[in-house]
């Protein structure tokens, strides 16, 4: 062999070694970082919300699947949403709107499509908060609103269930039923939302 070949065998030893130590660096590193992320499970509870103009905005985005979080901000007319899902604003045109709401779960995200439908603002007013009945008779009775815009329907929510009468309940559509316990007069503080444009009123139950 001569000097030149020896010279270049040795030179070839060198980089093979060099290539080995640095293939381990090379390699581990990009495969971690390409590892499949866990998607965001579908999707929403519900993705059409209905909302008055002028009247701010409470409603809450419901992820079917846990550990979700959302893309803070702006979405449409007024709207916004934080990360917890929370909506909120006021939204100043009457009309239908369609957003995109970023989800995530972990490392992985998506885009969720909301429908918002922008109600006009018309009044309403309760049509029937007194209803009598007797100890030991089935109750039966409905709340409802005069007024409001056409087609929604309204919410019924009782906030100090405590004032209700033993075995009567108002339920989420304003029906009134059950069989009282007692005779007494009972005064139920009951709110009413119509499409986000909420109002408090007193029930009140005379049961002879």
């Amino acid at each position: 062999m001569t000097m030149r070949q020896w010279w270049l065998f040795l030179l070839a030893g060198f980089a093979v070694c060099a290539l080995s130590a640095a293939v381990p660096s090379l390699t581990m590193t990009p495969m971690s970082r390409q590892l499949p992320l866990d998607p965001v499970r579908e999707s929403l509870v519900e993705d059409t919300f209905y909302v008055t103009e002028g009247i701010e905005v409470r409603q809450q985005l419901l992820p079917t699947a846990k550990g979700v979080t959302f893309r803070p901000g702006y979405l449409t007319v007024g709207i916004k949403v934080d990360q917890g899902g929370k909506l909120y604003g006021t939204p100043q045109r009457s009309g239908t709107y369609l957003a995109a709401v970023r989800m995530c779960a972990g490392q992985s995200c998506q885009d969720q499509r909301v429908t918002f439908v922008v109600l006009g603002n018309v009044p309403w007013e309760p049509r029937e908060l007194t209803f009598p009945g007797r100890a030991g008779t089935p109750l039966s009775g409905e709340i409802g609103i005069n007024g409001g815009p056409s087609g929604v329907i309204p919410t019924f929510t009782v906030t100090d269930r405590a004032k209700l009468p033993r075995d009567v309940v108002i339920g989420p559509d304003g029906h009134v039923s059950g069989v009282p316990a007692a005779a007494g007069i009972s005064e139920v503080p009951v709110r009413i939302c119509v499409a986000g444009n909420c109002a408090g009123v007193v029930v009140r139950l005379i049961i002879a």
